[in-house]
């Protein structure tokens, strides 16, 4: 994994701008410690850092490739899982390799293929490629959006970059939120609509879309994938064994690298599947499989069970490492550093994200690093098989709008008299409506599957994104690559057309997955009721945070000042969170972590110095 930076502008001459390209670059570094390099043409400008994973002498960036002599240049951030398959099939074709780097693979493909190339990828990027002879630029992002990518068009210039602090180091782009920007911060956050970053005329490269810049300085931004909507021809049977092929397949090809790999293991169902898939395959290599867990200090003590929070995972982690024989470590973090990470995360994401959710999983990915490069995570199972509460809840599944985000209207009470006037419930209700009208649907459905085939499509959209940003900053600041075998678009595809009889299998949530399971996790783990990310129980947390922010609040200087009821908050804090009731977001961020969430509001508005056009 790495990061990648860009300036191109056809029209004007770049090659002694290069300090810009430097200053971009160094932002990434975390996610890329081992090297870096840069590429300098007259209207080109690439930067790259690198954190090595596979051939460190053959993968270095950018790599140049001159075939017929026209040169390519590529700068890349992910991991290619089918790297051999395309590999054979490009020599083939009559291409030959330098190295045994996926890179040079994904070069080769576009010189081979052009734009096809994305179609043939299954794997996790973000990556550019400048063709000399066309002077064109040719930038893409992975099917479901696992790999980071934001970009800017300026006059004729095109900028881009793996996070969006590395934008902000180039001079002509200013950290600036507007009135729209702002109303999605407090209606949609910590979600972010698609194809957007808050930030004024900054942009992502969608899920599954590419960009085409030509040399006369034309931008087209393009879908190549995207869910779509089949006749399920299988039967129960067949569906357990293609599920249980697709998901060994995915952990397996994920299993690559020449650098210390382990997993994350909470004990659940989807977090246990991968652990004992990648064990059995360490075992066969006579090598052991390392686990990880997270938990709280003195969690035990305050843990209750809710609806959203059924069990503690502490218990069942263990008992999944010793049925895998792994070698099995609890990371266990203190509430005093969880509070000093939010700022951390905030920087992470370069944005306000989902409070302590965050801060744990940076703190978590910090003690993992100390050992090791890569691990893979159980993200994404919930959303495509069908995990939530609001999958089986009647009153969620027929809410009228996002399930995790339900009471959007107590949202206005955080907000000052000055900017209750955000249209906070308009801009919810247009981006929720504005998604139904992209789901993909058959001629031949229920109701009932005509609005499951919504929730799966709204979650994989929107919820899942979200989580997988977390993932990929809370990881990458920490030089730990991540992955995440559940979001391997052939499993997404395959999910989503299957009937609702066939995935709730047995009546349960993720029965499909479950029966998939069997004899490959204990009866126990398969049939364990699903809990969420583990959050901390403990008072301790909650005084902490309630400290921090009454500190912003008696601070004048406090940029969130102007834009929230002080009198709603201090009355938060004077409550310990309890005077706020309903989930701000997800199942977990109630008053302590909407406190939180503030908290990092603020830290945004100081930190990147934001110019509020309001």
């Amino acid at each position: 994994m790495c990061g990648i930076a860009g300036w191109v502008d056809f029209k004007n001459n770049l090659s002694l701008k290069y300090n810009i390209i430097k200053d971009m670059t160094e932002t990434l570094k975390k996610r890329g410690p081992d090297n870096h390099g840069y590429y300098i043409k007259e209207n080109v400008l690439f930067g790259h850092r690198r954190l090595i994973v596979v051939d460190p002498e053959g993968g270095a960036q950018p790599m140049v490739k001159k075939i017929t002599g026209r040169e390519y240049c590529i700068i890349y951030n992910g991991e290619l899982y089918n790297t051999e398959d395309l590999r054979k099939e490009l020599y083939t074709e009559g291409y030959s390799f330098t190295s045994y780097s996926d890179t040079e693979v994904l070069l080769t493909s576009y010189i081979c293929w052009g734009k096809e190339c994305v179609k043939k990828l299954n794997g996790i990027f973000a990556f550019a490629i400048y063709d000399d002879l066309n002077k064109s630029v040719f930038i893409a992002r992975d099917h479901l959006g696992v790999k980071p990518l934001f970009y800017t068009k300026k006059d004729s210039s095109l900028i881009f970059g793996s996070e969006i602090k590395t934008l902000l180091a180039h001079p002509d782009v200013e950290a600036v939120v507007d009135r729209d920007g702002l109303t999605e911060l407090f209606s949609l956050g910590p979600a972010v609509k698609p194809g957007t970053a808050i930030f004024k005329n900054i942009k992502e490269v969608p899920p599954g879309h590419y960009l085409y810049l030509t040399s006369d300085s034309k931008c087209v931004l393009q879908k190549y994938w995207d869910i779509s909507a089949e006749e399920n021809t299988e039967s129960v049977d067949e569906a357990i064994e293609h599920t249980r092929f697709l998901l060994t397949d995915a952990i397996k090809r994920q299993l690559v690298g020449d650098v210390p790999l382990c997993t994350f293991l909470s004990g659940g169902l989807d977090s246990s599947a991968i652990s004992a898939i990648a064990a059995d395959d360490f075992r066969v290599k006579g090598k052991q499989l390392t686990t990880y867990s997270i938990d709280y200090e003195d969690n035990s003590k305050f843990f209750k069970a809710t609806l959203f929070e059924p069990s503690s995972d502490k218990y069942y982690a263990q008992m999944m490492a010793d049925v895998l024989h792994t070698d099995h470590r609890n990371v266990v973090l203190q509430h005093d550093r969880l509070v000093a990470a939010l700022k951390d995360a905030v920087i992470a994401r370069d944005l306000p994200g989902m409070a302590d959710v965050d801060s744990s999983l940076l703190l978590f990915c910090k003690e993992v690093r100390k050992d090791f490069i890569i691990a893979l995570s159980g993200e994404c199972a919930d959303e495509i098989f069908g995990g939530y509460p609001w999958f089986t809840k009647k009153e969620l599944i027929n809410s009228d709008t996002f399930p995790w985000s339900r009471f959007v209207p107590d949202r206005k009470k955080i907000l000052s008299d000055d900017f209750k006037s955000l249209k906070i419930e308009d801009c919810t209700n247009e981006n929720y409506l504005h998604t139904l009208r992209e789901v993909p649907h058959l001629d031949n459905e229920t109701p009932e599957q005509h609005r499951m085939r919504e929730l799966f499509y709204l979650n994989i959209k929107w919820f899942m994104m979200t989580l997988l940003n977390r993932k990929d900053r809370c990881s990458m600041i920490n030089s730990l690559e991540v992955r995440v075998p559940f979001a391997d678009h052939r499993i997404v595809q395959y999910a989503f057309n299957l009937p609702d009889k066939i995935k709730f299998l047995n009546g349960r949530e993720k029965g499909l997955l479950r029966k998939s399971l069997e004899g490959i996790l204990p009866q126990e783990i398969i049939y364990r009721k699903k809990s969420p990310y583990p959050k901390t129980h403990n008072p301790v947390y909650t005084d902490l945070v309630c400290s921090e922010m009454s500190r912003v609040l008696n601070d004048n200087s406090s940029p969130i000042l102007p834009l929230i009821d002080t009198d709603f908050v201090k009355n938060m804090i004077l409550t310990k969170g309890s005077s706020y009731t309903n989930p701000w977001y997800g199942q977990l961020m109630t008053g302590p972590q909407l406190l939180a969430y503030l908290y990092q509001i603020n830290v945004w508005l100081k930190e990147y110095k934001i110019k509020l056009e309001v």
